[in-house]
């Protein structure tokens, strides 16, 4: 069963976030960020209190900003959704979770090591390039449900 309700367009606009934001990691670097978007739709804490579907997360604005950088800088987003991203959306929305990204709400690309916590979130894992963090514990416990 799915964590969070879905469509067809929301596989296809997951399916070009994830792209643009991990194609250079693979599909392993993709699916982890597919789990990102559905912890944050699954997730009734934090910054997230608010969103409820995939469109949604991936049109957050937080701080003035689109809450993922490809929103507004990136071409590739904008581009159409091809199978194979596809494919792994849909498998992330229905039942794909996996460490470092499994309860991870939040990712970023540093320019050196991982920090220990990220705006007081502790470092569950990197992959590649990108550092994974989940909410400190007790502060969200929906992200763990399902």
């Amino acid at each position: 069963m799915a964590r969070v309700k879905y469509r067809q367009e929301d596989i296809d606009l997951m399916a070009r976030m994830m792209r643009a934001e991990a194609v250079g990691e693979g599909n392993q670097g993709m699916l982890y960020v597919g789990n990102v978007i559905v912890n944050r739709a699954a997730a009734d804490c934090s910054d997230f209190k608010d969103v409820r579907t995939i469109e949604d997360v991936i049109f957050q604005v937080q701080g003035n900003n689109y809450s993922f950088e490809a929103v507004q800088k990136g071409n590739m987003f904008y581009q159409r959704a091809r199978p194979n991203e596809q494919r792994l959306a849909e498998q992330t929305l229905k039942y794909w979770r996996e460490h470092p990204a499994k309860y991870a709400l939040w990712y970023f690309n540093p320019y050196g090591p991982c920090p220990p916590t990220w705006y007081g979130q502790p470092f569950t894992g990197q992959f590649k390039n990108h550092c994974f963090y989940e909410p400190a514990a007790g502060t969200c416990e929906s992200v763990y449900m399902g």
